[in-house]
């Protein structure tokens, strides 16, 4: 094998060696095929290029200090695809075939699993797509469903440390009654614009407000937003929010250790009482943030003057990272083992 620095990986793509296919052909979905391909051959008139029928996943998998592997809460993954598919309206992959998908792409590429003291892990994409050639607007009658994998580093290069974000009120992630809630690529296309412009002015994400009254808090770029006082954790409930699978098991981890949790809507002032705030998901766990700055009203709201996270945002951290390495027992049945 080639030498790979596990300790150096980026948060990037490399090939590895093998992904699995099933194909939605005649009404029915194939037996899943193996691929030492990272190309597909598509009709240049496919409704993923045209129409944006197209979704996907991301988990990962851990290898503990045991040597084994394990991978983190595929069905609530599975689920979410289903959704997905409902929401834009293609075949819906079958739960059963996602997670045996999964487990053998994993295990067909487990020399690229990074080792557990590296920090590393092997990252899981998952795709859904529109292949049928056609030019009139209207779903696809073939698709493809693909899963591949590759090596990522850590997210946080330097440490679990906070970061900026900032508020752009001139950009909407997703409409209230759009696509929000489903994880399809035209959510993160709609975000690159502002995301590029808050990279350049220092910001790691931009906290979008809701569509529809700029009131509330919505999510922070492509993870959900969570914020901490008088010993609850807040996360925000909206109409346009994708629902995280991470912001799912730290909700229950902060009821687990006698927190409250409350999921409602968070007025933008109510940012001034959080003793903590964070973004949550897959690539980062938690990524906890510095201050909010509202670009439009030249307002700050400061969690972190020395750039430390708080104290129930690290707990919250460590403990999921521990049950996905294996370093805690798992009483929730969030992993599966190879």
């Amino acid at each position: 094998m080639e030498n790979i620095n596990w300790s150096d990986l980026t948060f990037g793509y490399m090939k590895t060696d093998y992904n699995v296919r099933s194909y939605y052909r005649n009404g029915k979905w194939s037996d899943l095929e193996i691929s030492d391909s990272e190309h597909l051959n598509l009709p240049i008139a496919a409704t993923c290029l045209h129409y944006g029928q197209e979704a996907f996943e991301g988990l990962k998998a851990f290898k503990g200090k045991d040597g084994k592997i394990r991978i983190f809460r595929m069905r609530e993954n599975a689920l979410r695809l289903q959704s997905s598919a409902w929401g834009i309206r293609m075949e819906a992959f079958p739960i059963e075939q996602f997670e045996k998908a999964v487990v053998e792409v994993v295990n067909r590429n487990r020399r690229f699993v990074p080792p557990y003291e590296s920090g590393a892990s092997l990252y899981i994409r998952p795709l859904l797509i529109g292949t049928s050639a056609q030019v009139g607007v209207k779903p696809a009658q073939e698709y493809l469903f693909v899963v591949f994998v590759t090596p990522v580093g850590p997210y946080f290069k330097e440490g679990f440390k906070t970061t900026p974000v900032g508020i752009y009120r001139e950009y909407d992630r997703a409409a209230p009654l759009g696509t929000g809630t489903y994880k399809v690529g035209g959510n993160y296309a709609a975000s690159l614009v502002p995301g590029e412009i808050a990279h350049k002015a220092g910001y790691s994400a931009v906290l979008y407000l809701d569509a529809k009254e700029k009131k509330y808090l919505d999510e922070c770029g492509p993870a959900n937003f969570f914020g901490i006082k008088n010993n609850t954790y807040i996360t925000p409930a909206s109409s346009s929010i994708l629902p995280s699978i991470t912001n799912k098991s730290l909700i229950q981890l902060a009821e687990a250790i006698g927190m409250k949790v409350e999921r409602r809507q968070i007025p933008l002032e109510e940012l001034a009482t959080f003793e903590e705030a964070g973004m949550c998901g897959t690539a980062a766990v938690i990524s906890p943030i510095q201050r909010v700055d509202d670009v439009d009203n030249q307002q700050s709201y400061i969690f972190s003057k020395d750039g430390t996270p708080g104290p129930i945002s690290e707990r919250l951290y460590y403990k999921l990272r521990a049950i996905q390495y294996g370093d805690e027992a798992d009483p929730y049945g969030w992993v599966t083992v190879l």
